[in-house]
């Protein structure tokens, strides 16, 4: 990111002092301006728009006006954060955003953490990932993205090492070593959960760990860590506000003990609190 920078010398002392004082005095309009206007939030809808509503509840109770605007899009909130029509948006992950901003030269930047959507391997079989056998099937998503993470978790999980360098890139010519053997399948995301029964184990994302109603607690034997980049959701605003005392609030609401307790009594660990 480039910041601005300033500068002035001896007899625009004066001048300069005076400078510093306006920007005070706008500093403070500003922060009070943003507190007394609606701030709009773009989220996806599903978990990201539900647990923004529930910031909103709770910024309301601390005078600040929240209102959550639905996508169902995967780009249109960014878009939408760039061109002015929101002031923040919850629905992604770093990279993602990184991926945004050099694709459509914007300026945005993540402000804080929202909630975790850790991918993980999943089996109806075994309850351990080390008792996942020698010529196990193993089934990861098919498409680019998820399918090199899925990878990436395998290896995390001790399974497989894949060459030096791929990164979430990674494809299935890329496994270096295999040393059970495992038969990687690859389906579409969506079937993942479905083919519990017929595979002996699949990395799946957490969207259709919600949608397949796995349980996390009794099928799930190996998660994301929790710092993973792709399993952490992020509050992104345009870089020129990443000191608006209104929106660095709201991020905090996100951790608040309310809200906390909103994600874990309606997720069960499907969708859990970021840190």
């Amino acid at each position: 990111m480039n910041w601005k920078k300033f500068a002035s010398i001896i007899l625009a002392v004066g001048v300069a002092g005076a400078i510093l004082s306006g920007c005070g005095a706008t500093e403070k309009k500003d922060a009070a301006d943003s507190a007394d206007k609606e701030i709009k939030i773009g989220a996806t809808a599903g978990p990201h728009a539900e647990v923004a509503e529930e910031v909103a509840k709770e910024a309301e109770k601390q005078g600040i006006k929240v209102k959550v605007v639905e996508f169902s899009d995967y780009l249109m909130p960014d878009t939408a954060l760039a061109e002015g029509q929101l002031d923040l948006n919850s629905y992604q992950h770093a990279p993602f955003l990184q991926n945004f901003t050099q694709q459509n030269n914007a300026d945005l930047i993540p402000i804080g953490t929202t909630i975790l959507m850790r991918m993980g391997i999943y089996s109806n079989k075994y309850h351990d990932i080390k008792d996942i056998p020698d010529n196990a099937t193993i089934a990861v998503p098919n498409d680019p993205t998820n399918g090199g993470r899925g990878l990436m978790l395998l290896e995390k999980a001790g399974l497989i090492k894949l060459k030096e360098g791929v990164g979430f890139k990674a494809t299935t010519a890329d496994i270096a070593e295999n040393p059970k053997h495992l038969k990687i399948q690859e389906l579409e995301a969506a079937q993942l959960p479905r083919s519990l029964d017929d595979v002996d184990a699949a990395a799946i994302t957490m969207n259709y760990v919600m949608s397949g109603g796995l349980d996390v607690k009794k099928q799930g034997i190996f998660l994301e860590d929790k710092t993973e980049p792709l399993a952490v959701m992020i509050l992104a605003a345009r870089a020129a506000d990443k000191d608006n005392p209104t929106y660095k609030k709201i991020a905090e609401i996100f951790h608040s003990p309310a809200v906390k307790q909103f994600i874990e009594e309606k997720y069960k660990g499907t969708i859990e609190p970021a840190e």
